[in-house]
């Protein structure tokens, strides 16, 4: 088979092209990448129960934890009354009836401890009638992996709010997987306490789980769009993501549920999940975020709501002209001011009393999640009250609009006749157009040529895509070699069109396994460790070699795909490297000649390899490599611009192209 790639440029790739989308599902947040170890950690979690238009919550907190040992005599109660923090109000008082009783925390599956490592803990506590030491420890089977212990300080009864705050560093003596995080009292008393905490100490920025962000900063991300996704618009506007919450003292961030705490709910399941107890501490905030960005050199895509609750879960809604509707407005603002202004502003005063005097640099903002219009929801409306709001004070500032949840139906169509017409009379409206794709393999491999004839007067953001192969019920196989294939070939089209797309992200990024609402998702992890699926190491070979210049396929490759073989090939104009990748998506090896449009070879110089095996092959965590890259081994003598697939293979090749004829006269 003959692939031809010419030497003339096609379009230019935009540097932060390929990036990442995070929203907080399938504990990807809380018990995912915030490194916190510890679940309820301020005793404010409630159970979460309802279905559309009827969501309601009960306050549960002392979910998570229990007495410990259950044969010492002691008692539990969550209280109000004088707290830490007023906007988390609920605190463990504690009574100990007799000595070395104590309590501890499930922090999800148990705690892990790896040996010789050291963890950071740290909590308030005010005495009622104790005095006396407390101890720390991590234990399993009633043996101790690690221990700390500090001195009761006395309180006063005459200062209600005198809370201390106690720090230890415990050192893991042994490797633990799920243990206890227990605290024990050595003498009958009255404690109170609030807000624990257990970091490990190599935790990324002190905020970071390290090997789920060395996963992502292996992507060389161009950008992260966040915090979501659905619960950007929660399910009822009092749990939507404010994010002005967020730029407090941890402290001080009120606890909130997660939308996906009622995923799945139904009649047969009293419409209570069981991820009901799914809650946001929202220890990793917006602040975080934006040093998520600075650490991985990627730049931040925040999205705002835009006065909508989820249109899929709700009918609430705050009217465009309204008073409440005017502090959405001034929230866009106000967020551009943190990321971007002066240290002597007001937002800008925040983010440098947070610990960041630079500016972070804000170029693109979303406006909505997944919004479409509705004669009720007015979504149109709503982006130019943005636009115009925003235009006015940061015109520099880019803007993504919506096209619904999807790309094959009236809304989505209705969205596109709406930008394309508020672009003829002003270019600035309106940046890119976020698109979304949940679709079967079958879908992708149908429509790599679905920017080839896009208008080019608006850009495309490819926010969210995933194959969803239908062989298989069990979440972690849905990330499969199969489904990877398919969203290699899409992305051959994309990179192809990239002077109209210029960003893309799969989505979701994280799960959790045993806490998983949705799948596919980009990388799988547990307590201990974590993996990479062939979903992500697709992304991995086009972000990390994706040229900055298209090359020009003359129409080359419609016809290859009648063979099931899809392709793209872009240059680094640094360099001069060529990079063309190739899917062979049959069940047949397939012999490939590679030259330019004048029948001259190129020169394969490297091989990249993913899959080679079943469609149906995925990873786990007792095979975390099974589909992973790999270099090919060039054999000596080979024929130049010769190359041979296996069936199932995504490949990127490094090449070198012909050298022209030079002509003398």
């Amino acid at each position: 088979m003959k692939i031809t790639i010419s030497q003339r440029k096609r379009a230019d790739i935009m540097p932060d092209m390929m990036g990442l989308f995070f929203e907080d599902i399938n504990y990807a947040a809380d018990g995912g990448l915030y490194a916190e170890m510890l679940e309820n950690r301020a005793f404010e979690f409630v159970d979460c129960y309802g279905d559309k238009a009827d969501y309601y919550t009960e306050f549960d907190g002392l979910y998570g934890w229990e007495c410990y040992p259950k044969e010492k005599n002691a008692r539990m109660r969550c209280v109000m009354g004088s707290p830490v923090a007023e906007e988390n109000p609920h605190y463990l008082r504690f009574t100990a009836e007799e000595s070395q009783a104590g309590f501890k925390n499930q922090a999800y599956d148990g705690i892990v401890l790896k040996k010789d490592a050291q963890y950071e803990v740290s909590f308030y506590a005010r005495s009622i009638s104790y005095q006396g030491r407390i101890q720390i420890s991590v234990q399993k089977d009633g043996i101790i992996a690690a221990s700390g212990e500090t001195e009761l300080l006395p309180g006063k009864k005459q200062e209600p709010h005198n809370w201390k705050k106690y720090h230890l560093l415990l050192t893991a003596k042994e490797d633990v997987k799920g243990g206890d995080f227990a605290v024990m009292l050595e003498q009958t008393g009255v404690v109170e306490f609030d807000f624990f905490s257990m970091m490990p100490k190599d935790a990324v920025c002190g905020i970071f789980r390290r090997d789920l962000f060395e996963l992502l900063k292996d992507l060389q991300p161009g950008f992260i769009r966040f915090p979501g996704g659905c619960i950007i618009e929660g399910n009822t506007l009092s749990n939507r993501y404010r994010f002005k919450e967020t730029l407090k003292p941890v402290e001080h961030r009120r606890s909130n549920w997660n939308r996906w705490a009622v995923h799945l709910v139904n009649e047969e399941n009293g419409y209570h999940s069981v991820f009901s107890h799914y809650n946001q501490t929202l220890g990793m905030g917006y602040y975080e975020f934006f040093l998520l960005c600075e650490a991985l050199g990627a730049k931040p895509l925040p999205v705002l709501n835009v006065g909508l609750a989820c249109q899929y879960q709700s009918y609430e809604m705050v009217q465009p002209g309204t008073e409440a509707f005017g502090q959405y407005l001034q929230d866009a603002l106000d967020l551009i001011e943190f990321a971007n202004g002066a240290e002597d502003g007001r937002w800008g005063s925040v983010r440098v009393a947070m610990g960041h005097k630079e500016p972070f640099h804000l170029t693109m903002l979303g406006i909505g999640n997944e919004q479409w219009e509705t004669e009720k929801s007015g979504f149109f409306e709503r982006y130019r009250l943005f636009e115009e709001c925003i235009h006015a004070k940061y015109p520099e500032i880019r803007l993504i609009g919506s096209a619904g949840p999807d790309i094959t139906s009236e809304r989505y169509e209705k969205a596109w006749k709406y930008y394309h017409g508020a672009v003829k009379t002003q270019k600035n409206y309106v940046y890119a157009v976020d698109e979304h794709y949940y679709v079967e393999p079958d879908w992708f491999y149908a429509h790599t040529d679905f920017y080839d004839e896009y208008p080019r007067d608006v850009k495309v953001f490819a926010g969210e895509y995933a194959a969803h192969p239908g062989h298989t019920e069990l979440m972690e196989q849905k990330n499969c070699l199969g489904g990877a294939l398919a969203e290699a070939a899409f992305l051959t089209g994309v990179e192809r069109n990239a002077d109209v797309v210029v960003l893309a992200s799969y989505a979701p990024l994280f799960a959790r396994l045993g806490f998983t609402q949705w799948a596919p998702d980009m990388i799988w992890f547990d307590g201990e460790t974590s993996y990479a699926t062939p979903n992500y190491y697709v992304q991995k070979m086009f972000s990390c070699m994706k040229g900055t210049s298209v090359l020009d396929t003359l129409g080359e490759e419609k016809k290859t795909q009648m063979e099931q073989v899809y392709y793209n090939p872009v240059r680094d104009d640094a360099t001069g490297a060529v990079y063309c990748k190739i899917v062979n998506a049959s069940e047949k090896e397939k012999q490939l000649t590679i030259c330019d449009e004048t029948g001259k070879p190129y020169q394969v110089e490297r091989v990249w390899l993913l899959g080679g095996m079943e469609k149906e092959a995925f990873n786990s965590l007792e095979k975390p490599d099974r589909v992973a890259i790999r270099e090919m081994e060039q054999k000596a003598g080979e024929e130049r611009g010769v190359i041979t697939l296996e069936k199932n293979t995504f490949a990127v090749l490094q090449l070198i192209a012909p050298v022209p004829e030079i002509s003398l006269c």
